[in-house]
């Protein structure tokens, strides 16, 4: 595991802090590769249902490390696979990401928020694709996930201008799912996704993988996908537990099968 990404264990939740304070957690290969392993070890726990990416105070991520990539020509880019090849790895986890941002999420860090399944920020939280004040462009979904999340005229906005967006204008325009006083950032993120986590681990898998079906589809064809998933949750013995018991008027233990 990288230093320069801390892994702690919350229960039934995994937590994956990046560490690169000196950089205000500039994201390169070691730090990508690092959450990438992380990532790998949570999926792989039976007992983890939903896991936590996280940075510091001052910043999730400001953003990939410019140093690190300034020198790239364009064959390094493509051979190498850059952002393809271990950034996307947040985008295939199965298993419910929550970013917890405080501070500055650029460039790259907004863009690694955006990979993970909702946002939960702090009060003090920046959101931001400035990349054209360095002769380029996103090139992590900066173009392409923010204005599903936010539209055409604020993703144009942001990606042209370069300004920075706050945490209750990111939750207005529909980036952020929650605003949380920042001294209370971690503590109700845990809360939210220990709450996931108590629930049976099959159907949220399964809740994230149509609600995510609803973007790469049509309406009909994700309607569809959402009808056959419900129609085998009836196969789970979670969904058995879970309807004796409001039945029965007492808390379901669910089982994960």
């Amino acid at each position: 595991m990288s230093k320069l990404v801390i892994t702690e264990v919350h229960g039934k939740v995994g937590l994956i802090r990046i560490s690169r304070p000196e950089a205000l957690n500039a994201l390169n290969n070691e730090v990508v590769d690092g959450i990438g392993a992380a990532i790998d070890g949570f999926e792989a726990d039976e007992n983890i249902g939903c896991i936590v990416l996280t940075g510091n105070e001052k910043a999730f991520a400001a953003g990939a490390d410019i140093g690190f990539m300034k020198d790239f020509d364009y064959m390094h880019a493509y051979k190498t696979d850059f952002i393809t090849r271990n950034w996307e790895r947040i985008k295939t986890t199965r298993k419910p990401v929550i970013a917890a941002v405080a501070g500055f999420a650029l460039g790259g860090g907004c863009e690694m928020a955006m990979m993970c399944d909702m946002i939960f920020a702090a009060d003090t939280a920046k959101f931001g694709q400035p990349e054209i004040r360095l002769g380029t462009m996103p090139g992590a979904g900066g173009t392409q996930r923010l204005p599903r999340a936010v539209g055409k005229a604020k993703a144009m906005d942001l990606c042209l201008t370069a300004r920075m967006m706050d945490a209750a204008e990111a939750e207005k325009a529909g980036l952020v799912a929650r605003i949380i006083p920042a001294e209370q950032l971690l503590d109700e993120t845990l809360k939210a996704a220990a709450t996931i986590a108590g629930f049976s681990l099959p159907v949220v898998m399964m809740i994230k993988e149509s609600v995510n079906r609803a973007f790469e589809s049509s309406l009909n064809e994700g309607l569809l996908f959402e009808r056959r998933v419900f129609h085998s949750a009836f196969a789970l013995e979670d969904q058995k537990e879970g309807m004796a018991a409001f039945v029965e008027k007492r808390k379901p233990a669910f089982r994960n099968c």
